[in-house]
């Protein structure tokens, strides 16, 4: 009989024959699944369908916690406010940006917002630095013990201020700034013939006229048995002059700007006459 006529006969595999490495499982039987030692925190304590839901019953904090009427009422304040701050800076940026069209136009309302309480001493895009010297000088006129009247010598206020400056590592605001800032206060809002310009100049006068008065107090212009009646005040402009290195010529004489005679009130009176 030939080999090949026979019809093959299937090897009967039995449980645990050591020719198979794996037992085969009867019919219908499951598998076990391998269980994952590690706990569900090591996983993030997610589950295999996803995240954990929030808790509804976790309370609610900040906005959220408020009645819906509150949180109308925040949400308008939070509105105002930030309507306020955006006018507020572009206010501040016209006020400070170079001249254009829109700050030309509105130029009234931008002083209106700006000053006093918001003034600005600085540009955008600064212009060239100071190039001159501009000191500050009073005189007073003082009625002595018999009557007679008497004219002081022009006292340089902001020499004083800076030989105060001159070796002190930390200077104070006033000493740097109040004298400066009342001349060019009065300077902005006064004409070249010393005619105030708008509602602003009445006030810078009585600005510049105080620190005075208080500055020749300091300097007790006034001698035993004298009162001060009145300060003249006057500016002395020099050009800084030009560098060696440049071929601009640049005139060095001063050029002074006189102020007319102040009468004293009677408290500024007691304090430039303060000894």
């Amino acid at each position: 009989m030939d080999a090949y006529d026979e019809e093959p006969v299937a090897r009967r595999e039995q449980p645990g024959d050591p020719g198979d490495p794996v037992s085969p499982l009867p019919v219908g039987a499951a598998r076990d699944v391998p269980h994952d030692p590690r706990p569900e925190e090591a996983t993030g304590g997610w589950d295999r369908e996803g995240p954990a839901a929030p808790d509804p019953a976790a309370p609610r904090t900040g906005v959220a916690a408020l009645s819906l009427r509150y949180q109308i009422a925040a949400a308008l304040a939070l509105a105002v406010v930030a309507v306020a701050a955006c006018v507020h800076l572009g206010m501040v940026f016209l006020h400070v940006a170079p001249a254009n069209v829109v700050s030309k136009e509105h130029s009234k309302v931008v002083s209106d917002w700006i000053y006093p309480e918001f003034e600005q001493n600085w540009k955008l895009f600064a212009p060239d630095p100071l190039q001159q010297n501009i000191d500050v000088q009073a005189r007073v006129e003082l009625r002595t013990g018999d009557g007679d009247r008497r004219t002081t010598g022009w006292y340089d206020l902001s020499a004083l201020d800076g030989a105060a400056i001159d070796g002190n590592l930390l200077p104070s605001h006033t000493q740097q700034n109040e004298l400066r800032r009342a001349w060019d206060f009065y300077v902005t809002s006064h004409d070249g013939q010393n005619r105030p310009v708008g509602l602003r100049g009445a006030l810078a006068e009585d600005y510049l006229r105080r620190v005075v008065a208080l500055r020749l107090g300091r300097e007790h212009a006034a001698r035993d048995g004298e009162s001060v009646e009145s300060v003249q005040v006057r500016s002395r402009t020099t050009e800084v002059p030009a560098p060696k290195w440049s071929g601009e010529k640049v005139s060095t004489a001063p050029v002074y700007r006189r102020l007319p005679w102040w009468l004293l009130p009677d408290g500024e009176r007691a304090e430039a006459s303060a000894r």
